[in-house]
């Protein structure tokens, strides 16, 4: 669903090789030889800080890639994230990486229509209430919290919390930089 709004000036858009610093290239290789295997989304405007890209991107790498609740529910973790702060980027990125690992499409359309998603497997509803939770009561009741916990164990519930946090992170990072779209994207977040 497209928007009728002009889109906003990305204020800190791609960089090329030649206008990167060394630290800034050092970082920029790494991303691109890395799973990423580009740099782009939230590294665009995260260049301007090497040091802080580096970290970030490290967490981010073990999060998206290897985290103790999996693939597919890590990816429905920040289809949340994403809907919760609106950021078109991520979820242009992510909504179509959730399908492909088995999230329904029925269930990232609701996410992105604000509704209740119908048809949830028990793991995705915990993720769901926790993630939910958790942005909009800014802490998790005892409840959500024990399911969870009794899926996803310590070591999964711990990394369901910095899902929640590292793309809120990225989120605020885009948001405020009003990083563009992907060329490609054709999963959008509806307004």
């Amino acid at each position: 669903m497209k928007s009728d709004r002009k889109p906003e000036a990305d204020r800190l858009g791609p960089l090329s090789m030649e206008q990167m610093s060394n630290a800034q290239r050092v970082v920029a290789q790494a991303i691109i030889d890395g799973p990423r295997g580009a740099v782009y989304g939230p590294f665009v405007p995260l260049l301007r800080s090497p040091e802080l890209m580096q970290h970030a991107q490290r967490m981010g790498e073990y999060l998206r890639f290897r985290s103790a609740i999996g693939t597919r529910l890590s990816e429905l973790a920040i289809l949340v994230t994403a809907r919760q702060w609106n950021q078109k980027v991520e979820w242009a990125i992510h909504a179509p990486i959730a399908f492909q690992c088995g999230i329904d499409r029925a269930i990232i359309d609701a996410i992105g229509a604000r509704q209740a998603p119908a048809g949830l497997r028990e793991d995705e509803a915990a993720v769901i209430d926790f993630c939910t939770e958790l942005h909009c009561d800014k802490r998790v009741s005892d409840g959500t919290y024990a399911r969870a916990r009794s899926l996803f164990g310590d070591h999964g519930v711990v990394d369901l919390m910095g899902l929640n946090g590292y793309y809120t992170f990225l989120a605020m990072i885009m948001n405020s930089a009003q990083t563009a779209l992907p060329p490609d994207a054709s999963w959008l977040l509806p307004d």
